[in-house]
């Protein structure tokens, strides 16, 4: 356990306050099924809104799933108890709607799936080459 004195816990608790007055927090949310989104109001006036599929812990969450949102006691999260899911609102603000694995799996699916004609023109001049070369398993060397 740590011991810490009345004055240092009062100063984290003014510190945590003022950088609270400064962080947008979450006022309302609601799931808007007409637009299939979930429309998250902000403290300074910012709207956000974003499609559950988009969103680590919601991407299979059906619109009964999302009917119930529930804000933090700070306003500084959002949980979906149907599904049990929360939202961190400072990720939310910083693009992330998921962990750096799971947003890159979702990016390169993305990316993958693209067809362009750029894309299938350069994959006609590979397959003119002869394709991808095949993967050569490499022998280890005696020690």
């Amino acid at each position: 356990m740590v011991d810490i004195d009345e004055a240092t816990f009062l100063a984290a608790q003014k510190r945590a306050a003022d950088r609270l007055k400064k962080t947008p927090v979450a006022t309302a949310a609601h799931y808007d099924a007409a637009n299939g989104k979930i429309v998250v109001e902000l403290s300074s006036g910012l709207g956000l809104s974003f499609r559950p599929a988009d969103v680590q812990g919601l991407e299979h969450a059906t619109a009964k799933d999302l009917k119930k949102i529930e804000i933090t006691p700070f306003g500084l999260g959002l949980h979906f108890p149907a599904v049990d899911a929360d939202l961190y609102i400072p990720g939310l603000l910083d693009g992330f709607l998921g962990s750096k694995r799971w947003m890159a799996s979702r990016m390169g699916t993305a990316g993958g799936s693209a067809k362009t004609e750029a894309k299938a023109s350069a994959a006609r001049a590979n397959g003119a080459k002869g394709g991808r070369p095949r993967k050569v398993a490499k022998e280890l060397e005696p020690a």
